[in-house]
């Protein structure tokens, strides 16, 4: 009695009598939406692996693997912190640098023994390493220890000259156990040291200091290079990001070079204009720069005052990081318009923290930015005395595409779709074929709908999807091709909402006649 998988036997040439179970797999694929929570961000860190995609979900996460907030341009971190205080929980961090960044090291006085950071950057340079008695009888114990971290011990390592010191070297950099893994701070070398071993503790960076390579980084260095190994904003190319931002990439030069990169991996890329821009400026250099798209949203050259509690200081920031940490915690459809920002308390329109200056802008100067397609985060709101995102649009002068929405949900259903309509690629095409393709569709937009990321304001059906002999005709599928044709109508955002109210000791009020039964309220 063979059990065989579906399709793994020819069932109309068998020749042996016997009861054959086939398993029939479910016919109609299930499609689960992928996250649009993700945020990538790229640039400089005290620490860290450089050009390599890391997962941060919290700043003591960020701290662990890229070191603290720095006070400078392009930093990583301050982008991280401000998203995470508008709820963001999910980033894809890149680190960069401008190929000066070394690594922490200390050659240990009166040997030839070697220990290394295991990362390049300065934070290297805070690494203490501690050899003391160990837990045995004639062994030796080093401690590992960074501020902020737990120390590493590796106990019990015994032996002299020679083999004690590439023991040690192999401890560190091979580990000693499944618990006690390799090294995650350090490298050693024993260098063939043969001098017996005795107590010490020193600090990383005596013999060279580590550096971030950070002082001449620019906007290339964090677009970086599309060859392997890919660097910069290339490095975030199959890591799933929803959202993407260059940190105070200000250079409008390389902003239809994101924008190109937004629309290749479906990511919404924040980009934002210089410190102190004015609005004439703005809307020159974005009609000179050529940035018309939905996949990239700019924000106005207007940087915030933000409390940088870390540091200990006020400082000024780019836009990018509130504006993308907003929107990762909104759903798709939604708009950043008139949605509170938090931890901001101040801007340069407003003026400094402090100074009782106090300024905002007008009708016209709103009118300016938003016509060209530029939005800025202002205070007050529509909806109060708070600081916001003021336009919710893109850089797509389109007003058909232009809304944050457009650009998050078309890229969540495509991706969504890229993600699991591959595995009917290779299956016979039969009517069931088609059949399948279109319930499973049907399937994943009826569920958005259930979920109100679709709806329409008269409760009609807001998506169809065609996939039969009507747009596969004999002479396409022969050639191997199926097509199935999707419309999905997206909800509007209010925007421009009025209310007309007319009043006066003339008015003649007309109340509406209720249905009997009903009651007026």
């Amino acid at each position: 009695m063979p059990i065989v998988q579906q399709g793994s036997i020819n069932t109309t040439a068998l020749v042996v009598p016997d009861l054959y179970v086939q398993i029939v797999p479910p016919q109609n694929l299930v499609l689960n939406g992928v996250p649009t929570n993700v945020v990538g961000v790229v640039g400089t860190a005290s620490w860290g692996p450089i050009g390599h995609p890391v997962i941060v979900g919290t700043m003591a996460d960020y701290a662990q693997n890229f070191g603290p907030i720095m006070v400078r341009k392009f930093d990583m971190g301050t982008q991280v912190a401000t998203a995470v205080q508008q709820g963001a929980q999910n980033f894809r961090c890149i680190r960069v640098s401008d190929n000066t960044d070394t690594a922490a090291q200390t050659i240990l006085p009166g040997t030839t023994v070697t220990f290394t950071a295991l990362y390049t950057g300065s934070l290297g340079n805070q690494i203490t390493l501690t050899l003391s008695s160990g837990s045995r009888a004639d062994s030796w114990r080093l401690t590992v220890s960074l501020p902020g971290l737990q120390p590493e011990v590796f106990d019990n390592i015994s032996g002299n000259g020679a083999e004690f010191w590439s023991a040690l070297a192999q401890a560190i950099n091979q580990g000693q156990s499944p618990q006690r893994g390799p090294s995650q701070l350090i490298a050693a070398s024993a260098g063939g040291a043969t001098v017996e071993p005795f107590a010490f503790s020193t600090t990383l960076g005596t013999t060279a200091a580590g550096t971030d390579g950070a002082t001449d980084v620019t906007a290339v260095t964090l677009v970086g290079l599309d060859s392997p190994p890919r660097s910069g904003m290339y490095a975030l190319r199959g890591q799933g990001c929803g959202i993407a931002i260059l940190a105070d990439t200000d250079d409008p030069d390389y902003w239809t070079t994101q924008a190109e990169f937004g629309l290749e991996e479906g990511i919404y890329m924040i980009l934002t204009g210089p410190a102190g821009d004015t609005i004439e400026n703005a809307v020159a250099v974005k009609q000179q720069a050529g940035l018309d798209s939905y996949a990239a949203k700019l924000m106005f050259g207007d940087w915030l005052w933000w409390s940088d509690q870390v540091n200990a200081t006020i400082r000024l920031v780019s836009p990018q990081g509130f504006t993308a940490g907003r929107l990762a915690n909104l759903s798709p459809e939604q708009s950043s318009l008139n949605k509170q920002l938090y931890s901001v308390i101040g801007s340069e329109k407003s003026g400094t923290p402090g100074t009782n200056q106090r300024a905002s802008y007008s009708s016209a100067d709103l009118a300016a930015l938003l016509g060209a397609s530029i939005d800025v985060i202002t205070n007050p709101q529509p909806g109060g005395n708070f600081w916001g995102v003021r336009g919710g649009h893109n850089s797509s002068s389109n007003p058909a595409i232009n809304g944050d929405n457009y650009t998050r949900l078309t890229n969540y259903i495509a991706a969504t779709l890229a993600a699991g309509m591959g595995q009917y690629v290779g299956q016979v095409i039969t009517s069931d074929l088609f059949r399948r393709i279109r319930a499973t569709q049907l399937a994943f937009l009826q569920n958005m709908l259930g979920q109100g990321l679709l709806g329409t304001t008269d409760g009609s059906l807001p998506f169809s999807v065609v996939c039969d002999t009507s747009n596969n005709p004999s002479d396409r599928t022969g050639l191997g091709y199926v097509q199935s044709d999707a419309q999905v109508q997206y909800q509007a955002i209010n925007e421009k909402f009025i209310i007309n109210m007319e009043g006066g000791q003339t008015v003649q009020v007309s109340r509406q006649t209720l249905p009997s039964g009903q009651v007026a309220t």
